[in-house]
């Protein structure tokens, strides 16, 4: 078969008239220290406060300190898997979590992603897990009741729409139960839930989980976890995004429940993050404690049971 040189010259011709050239920049950092879940990076002076950023093996940080000449961040992974020397790049995106109805009967974990097995979740609206708090002025005063379903505390200690709550007690005594009752008392209400588990064991989340739905609670309920086996910035970021997903409701006109169990852990992996990185201050807990939901409950442990407003 005989090469005809025109023909040649053309293809050639329409392969070069086609190739476009395409420049992409990165902005990477390299890691001058790891340990303890935190990362400290140099060469990211462009990086954002609470920036995703992609660590090799597919790892996710979050950046936590702007400093000077590096930025620290917090891995959610292990770090055995990454070293000094390591390649970092920005994603240039902010740590956010899916919100919205597609979030109710889901289980996800402290960045939103799916631990149910039902597959991805469907939605376009997100919101950053760190947001603008409302100030007092904007905030709507007390007025509406939530009935936990204890007509002990509903009639010596009632709780108000946009009130926050403590429950505080000792090892199994039923803080947990109390939290799990007010869930399920909501089905006849206009209240939708919010429960974030924080280092408990995943059997544990799972029997809570079966219960929400015997219940029928999982039809208005959406479950953050961050296990006992998660790292702990996973554990420390997840009060802020279950915040997250039930501010969608509030900036909707509609009420949510929001229960953290238990906020004793949740300070173990903030005084974890303390040892190992300067924190800018205690503004992420006080936003916690400020955010305007309509209906709030929080739930440490290892204190004598009482019920305790929050101011």
């Amino acid at each position: 078969m005989a090469f005809r040189p025109e023909e040649v010259s053309s293809i050639l011709q329409q392969e070069i008239e086609k190739y476009e050239t395409k420049l992409e920049m990165e902005s990477v950092g390299t890691i001058l220290q790891v340990g303890d879940g935190i990362a400290r990076i140099w060469g990211l002076k462009d990086a954002m406060q609470s920036e995703l950023l992609q660590f090799p093996n597919d790892i996710i940080g979050l950046v936590l300190n702007l400093e000077e000449d590096s930025v620290s961040a917090a891995i959610f992974g292990s770090d055995t898997q990454i070293k000094e020397g390591d390649t970092v790049k920005r994603t240039g995106a902010v740590a956010r979590v899916p919100v919205g109805e597609a979030l109710i009967g889901r289980v996800v974990n402290s960045l939103g992603q799916p631990l149910d097995g039902k597959g991805p979740i469907v939605t376009d609206k997100f919101r950053p897990i760190e947001g603008k708090v409302p100030n007092v002025v904007n905030r709507q005063p007390v007025k509406e009741p939530v009935q936990t379903g204890l007509k002990a505390i509903d009639s010596m200690i009632p709780i108000g729409r946009g009130q926050r709550e403590l429950i505080i007690g000792d090892r199994q005594t039923g803080k947990t139960a109390l939290a799990i009752d007010t869930i399920i008392n909501q089905r006849e209400s206009d209240v939708f839930c919010v429960y974030v588990a924080i280092g408990q064991k995943s059997s544990t989340v799972a029997r809570v989980v079966e219960i929400l739905r015997k219940n029928g609670a999982m039809e208005y309920t959406t479950v953050v976890v961050a296990s006992a086996e998660d790292p702990a910035p996973l554990q420390f970021i997840a009060p802020f995004a279950g915040t997250a997903i039930g501010e969608e409701y509030l900036y909707n006109g509609k009420h949510a429940l929001c229960i953290y169990d238990d906020l004793s852990k949740h300070a173990n992996a903030y005084s974890y993050h303390c040892s190992s990185v300067v924190l800018r201050d205690v503004r992420r807990i006080r936003a916690m404690f400020s955010i305007c939901i309509h209906v709030y409950l929080s739930v440490p442990r290892n204190c004598q049971i009482k019920m305790a407003p929050v101011h």
